[in-house]
Formats: structure tokens, C-alpha cells, sequence
């Protein structure tokens, strides 16, 4: 079963990974992982509101 993307959940991570990555106790192969879990993150949330964004669209031609 495919879990449901929580866009808001995804932001507050987001925030997090930004606040881990400005701290400069974090160590360069955190941030690396960091980096990367951000892109995926920032890919979903794109993917999503692309998606809100047709249905909208679509609901403006009816």
C-alpha cells in the first residue's frame, strides 16, 4: 500500500535538515546525507504540488 505524501511534514524536515546543516558541529559526512535526503524530499514536494496545481487547473475548466 502507498503512503500518502504529508507535504507538511516533509517542510518541517526540510527545516530541520537546514537548521542541522547551518550548525557548525555537524560533520561534513552528516551533511552530505543531509544533502541528499533534502533533494528527495525537495523532488517530492515539487512532484506534489504539481499535481494540486493540474487538479486545480483542471477544476478551472469545468
Amino acid at each position: 500500500m502507498e503512503q500518502k505524501f504529508d507535504y507538511a511534514k516533509a517542510i518541517a524536515e526540510l527545516e530541520q535538515i537546514a537548521e542541522k546543516v547551518e550548525n557548525p558541529e555537524t560533520k561534513l559526512d552528516d551533511i552530505d546525507a543531509l544533502v541528499v535526503r533534502s533533494r528527495e524530499l525537495l523532488k517530492q514536494c515539487r512532484d506534489y504540488l504539481r499535481t494540486v496545481k493540474d487538479k486545480i487547473d483542471s477544476l478551472d475548466k469545468d
